[in-house]
């Protein structure tokens, strides 16, 4: 295994070299990076989170954060880059949620697309993290590889640093929570494309597509057709309280209803009757 050595940044030369990796990540021009060396470099004076992990001396991903609010409490990390596959991703997040513990820290929040079915899996099951507020269009129309011109829905997920920590090394709990008794479908995957429910079931399970970034490419009316699938059922469902539990077998998201809060009326005093044509 390659050594990975994670620190945070503080020079210009190190930012430069963090926005040709995200170009790299991204798929846009080294000058049209998502953040831009010069903001890292004013984040980091003032004291807040950018981070860099290297594979053998060679950059291979890095994270920028900054505190939010509540002020204290929470640490908001605005972009992660790293190459897939050698756990560079989850190491970096690990280093992010020691930081932010030694600060006093209370949960780190981010956005993530939630059509993208490995960034579900890897912020639900394997950190342990859940959405909270599912955000429309939240940074408008994105013309990068990875977002192809959709919309740039997100959820705004909170990870909750006083809860457990999943153990990635049990090998326990790889497929998320299990599938709740009377679970029924807001949105199934039919042969690719979403297929609507309506329930009033208390679990709630909104399929997601295999691969959105391959299928913005060659389907994108079909592409079109999970985000509004998506962003009407999950975000209806955030939008009245509802929660997220897990992710089931990779694919599902699991949302649990409120229970309705009876009405309790204040009890009345016994009123006299009143004979026909009183106006007492």
């Amino acid at each position: 295994m390659s050594h990975l050595d994670i620190r945070e940044l503080h020079t210009m030369a190190e930012f430069e070299s963090v926005c040709r990796l995200y170009a790299d990540v991204w798929g846009t021009e080294p000058g049209a990076a998502p953040v831009s060396a010069e903001i890292m470099c004013a984040l980091a004076h003032a004291g807040n989170y950018v981070a860099g992990a290297y594979e053998d001396g060679r950059l291979a991903g890095a994270t920028v954060a900054f505190f939010g609010d509540p002020p204290g409490t929470t640490l908001h990390s605005h972009i992660t880059g790293a190459a897939m596959g050698r756990g560079i991703g989850l190491a970096l997040k690990l280093h992010q949620r020691a930081w932010a513990l030694d600060r006093g820290l209370k949960r780190v929040t981010w956005t993530y697309d939630p059509l993208i079915r490995r960034n579900a899996h890897f912020n639900l099951t394997k950190l342990g993290a859940r959405p909270e507020e599912y955000l429309e269009s939240f940074y408008g129309a994105m013309d990068d590889a990875i977002n192809g011109g959709d919309e740039s829905d997100r959820v705004l997920t909170a990870w909750d640093l006083s809860a457990p920590y999943p153990d990635p090394a049990s090998g326990t709990g790889l497929d998320g929570v299990p599938l709740p008794a009377g679970a029924a479908h807001a949105v199934r995957d039919h042969d690719g494309r979403p297929q609507l429910g309506s329930s009033d079931a208390e679990f709630v399970l909104i399929d997601l597509p295999d691969d959105i970034e391959a299928l913005r490419r060659v389907d994108a009316p079909a592409a079109r057709a999970w985000r509004i699938a998506v962003r009407e059922s999950l975000g209806g469902l955030l939008a009245e309280g509802a929660r997220v539990v897990g992710l089931h077998d990779r694919r599902s998201y699991v949302v649990q209803r409120v229970p309705a809060t009876p009405v309790h009326l204040p009890h009345l005093p016994h009123l006299p009757h009143l004979p026909t044509g009183s106006t007492q």
